[in-house]
């Protein structure tokens, strides 16, 4: 009867390291792809960022040029 103990406590045993096991691998899994998607936000607010600022500086040289014509000095 002992040894039949023990070797149900290592079979539980067993289980329960599997089932540490396949929750470490699901929360790997989960880690690595909210990295990406985050990492997915994190560039396309860099590419609107990038965008916000083509935008700007296109505007203000527009000005810029604007204000040399009426001052006379560009044709």
């Amino acid at each position: 009867m002992f040894g039949k103990g023990k070797g149900l406590a290592q079979q539980t045993q067993g289980t329960v390291q599997d089932a540490a096991n396949a929750l470490g691998e699901a929360t790997q899994r989960a880690v690595n792809q909210a990295k990406a998607e985050g990492q997915k936000v994190v560039d396309q607010a860099c590419k609107m960022a990038q965008e916000g600022v083509d935008k700007a500086t296109g505007q203000a040289a527009n000005s810029v040029s604007d204000l040399e014509k009426k001052l006379g000095l560009k044709k």
